[in-house]
């Protein structure tokens, strides 16, 4: 592929993920105010989220490839995005302890040359193991958990909260590569 790839994020594990399958791509960061609190289906809401991100990118730089994503977690009928603070950390990770969540992350392909957007959605369930207050304090003060969606992450000291999952690791980091490049094959 000749064209210029653009991954419309400033996700480090996103970018690595894709360094790792050989893409060659550059990062620049979306500047879209995503909204979860929009009344759409999770699955939904993910690939309008990424949608708003690719897109805004695509409108300053219309002559490439954009690849936007957006990654949460679901648990029961709530969405969990990034905690910020040490208290919701806490707090989400006391609700996962024990159980299965999904993560979901929705990803876009633009290519507004062409006029070609794909959007898709892919969701792995993921499965905590029981976890005392202490372990969960002792997670939250590593600082790991405040910027990454259901305050946890599974390639760093967060796996160890991780029973295993079901699907997609790599969608679990961030970025469900295989899917993204098997989309990608649309836009050679």
């Amino acid at each position: 592929m000749n064209r210029r790839i653009i991954l419309a994020s400033t996700s480090p594990r996103r970018k690595e993920l894709l360094e790792k399958a050989g893409l060659v791509f550059e990062v620049i960061g979306s500047d879209y105010e995503e909204d979860m609190t929009l009344a759409l289906a999770p699955l939904e809401l993910a690939k309008h989220l990424s949608r708003g991100k690719a897109d805004a990118v695509a409108k300053k730089y219309p002559d490439a490839i954009v690849i936007g994503a957006d990654t949460f977690v679901t648990y029961g009928d709530m969405l969990l995005g990034k905690p910020h603070t040490p208290e919701r950390a806490k707090e989400m990770l006391g609700m996962l302890s024990g159980c299965m969540h999904t993560v979901i992350t929705g990803f876009t392909i633009i290519n507004k040359k062409n006029g070609i957007r794909i959007s898709e959605a892919v969701g792995s369930a993921v499965f905590f193991k029981g976890l005392s207050g202490q372990e969960i304090n002792d997670y939250v003060a590593t600082g790991e958990p405040l910027d990454k969606a259901g305050a946890y992450t599974i390639q760093g000291v967060g796996k160890t909260l991780v029973d295993h999952i079901e699907g997609d690791y790599d969608n679990v980091v961030g970025l469900p590569v295989a899917a993204v490049l098997e989309v990608l094959k649309h836009f050679a």
